[in-house]
């Protein structure tokens, strides 16, 4: 039995154990990197250790550490009243805000975790105050990422006209960039409809008090006599506590305004700029901070983390070129350019977008420049089917996201996530191909 199948067995077998025996998937994952890798691919520890992601162990710690310093002191409150505020109380305008403004962001150049990172907390903080499905929010704010990632000067949208040019393809940067920005519009509007978007229509937040306005779940009464006034006592204290700046409220936003600058004008690692920042706060705040650390999604990096080095596993040993070399053999163009975009969606949903971009508009190039395959159509189709999958939970985008959630929702989210995500992988490809590729005009 080749390499390339024993790893996919082993891929399953992950899945299967972790489902049905209720385990951390990451932690399975790790187990199957060591078995296999030390005791079949005759790797050493160096190799298995190489495929830990390093940079996103940083980010989900660094972001999450910091986003939970800033909610337990009254930062992330301050900013949803100011949110509120913004929209005038308009409840469904909000996950439309967030999808805004992360595509804003990826479109100046943001890369698309590190706009996720920075959107994500704040995003499904939102969501749990005002009773807006997490799902909703989540997948907006990631969407909203996608859409504006492919912008000429976005850092997808680089990658991918980089690959072109050198492949001597032709090529359209302004369409590719449109073209994502609105097929991740109309999926959001899909969203919106899904998951209670239009039952948010005729919600308003009412000031005074925007912030706090809404029936807050942890401080309704408990039908016992005398509960009412005492519960509107404290949410009227936490209001007026939570609306103003004091001194570690003020360090704090300076640390988030700096993280938003770091990451976007100075292209600094969001996860070691948001960790530093955290840091920072716990030195100047140590009697304030000390629980931060405790809210560390740690389950969710473990989770992450673990997958992700088994995912590493597979490329080192073969499996995903294994894939793109059978694409080759494919006599039908229009059938290998359809299994090229489920290749991307595949890999993508549980590695980085980025490197798959980078790899599979190469595997494509042969029958691109035969002109049997549009070849500007195509690469929009494996573009937006290598991207929309970023949320699923295993993807960077997706597992921000799923870090970002509070605790009491973070499981709900992580299988919301995982179910739309891993269904992406299906529903992108065949829509990118249908609309982009099949019809030959472009």
């Amino acid at each position: 039995m080749s390499t390339q199948i024993i790893s996919i067995i082993g891929l399953v077998l992950i899945v299967l154990i972790a489902t049905v025996r209720s385990v951390n998937m990451g932690a399975i994952a790790f187990l199957g990197t060591f078995l296999l890798g030390i005791f079949v691919f005759n790797e050493s520890e160096d190799d298995l250790f190489s495929g830990f992601p390093g940079d996103l162990f940083v980010v989900l710690v660094g972001v999450t550490l910091l986003f939970a310093i800033a909610k337990a002191n009254g930062t992330v409150d301050w900013l949803i009243h100011m949110g509120v505020r913004a929209v005038k109380g308009r409840i469904a305008l909000i996950p439309w805000v967030m999808f805004l403004v992360t595509a804003l962001l990826t479109t100046v150049g943001a890369v698309v975790p590190g706009a996720v990172a920075i959107m994500a907390p704040v995003g499904m903080t939102f969501a749990v105050r005002h009773r807006i499905n997490p799902m909703l929010m989540g997948l907006l704010i990631i969407n909203g990422g996608s859409a504006g990632g492919f912008s000429p000067i976005g850092v997808f949208g680089v990658i991918t006209n980089g690959v072109v040019e050198r492949s001597n393809l032709p090529g359209n940067p302004v369409l590719l960039w449109a073209s994502s920005f609105l097929f991740n519009a109309l999926l959001s509007v899909v969203v919106f409809v899904m998951f209670g978007g239009r039952e948010l229509l005729s919600r308003r937040v009412e000031e005074p008090g925007a912030a706090g306005s809404e029936p807050d779940p942890e401080r309704e009464p408990d039908g016992s006599g005398g509960s009412t006034g005492a519960a509107i006592a404290t949410r009227t204290t936490t209001v007026t506590e939570v609306t103003t700046l004091n001194a570690q409220r003020i360090v704090t936003l300076t640390g988030l305004l700096v993280l938003v600058a770091g990451a976007l004008a100075f292209d600094i690692d969001v996860g070691l700029l948001a960790l530093s920042i955290a840091t920072v706060i716990c030195v100047l705040f140590p009697q304030d901070t000390k629980a931060g650390v405790a809210q560390v999604a740690w389950p969710t990096v473990l989770l992450i983390c673990g997958v992700v080095t088994y995912v590493a596993l597979l490329e080192r040993v073969g499996t995903i070129d294994m894939l793109g070399d059978s694409v080759a053999d494919i006599g039908i163009p229009l059938l290998a350019a359809f299994v090229i975009c489920l290749i991307g969606g595949a890999v993508s949903a549980f590695a980085s977008t980025t490197g798959i971009l980078g790899a599979l508009i190469p595997l494509a190039v042969p029958f691109l420049l035969a002109g049997e395959v549009g070849a500007v159509g195509l690469i929009i189709a494996l573009a937006i089917s290598s991207s929309v999958v970023d949320s699923s939970p295993f993807s960077t985008s997706g597992a921000l996201t799923v870090a970002s959630s509070p605790e009491d929702v973070r499981d709900r989210v992580f299988r919301g996530l995982m179910i739309w995500g891993l269904s992406m992988i299906i529903v992108a490809p065949v829509l990118a191909w249908t609309i982009f590729v099949a019809p030959g005009w472009l």
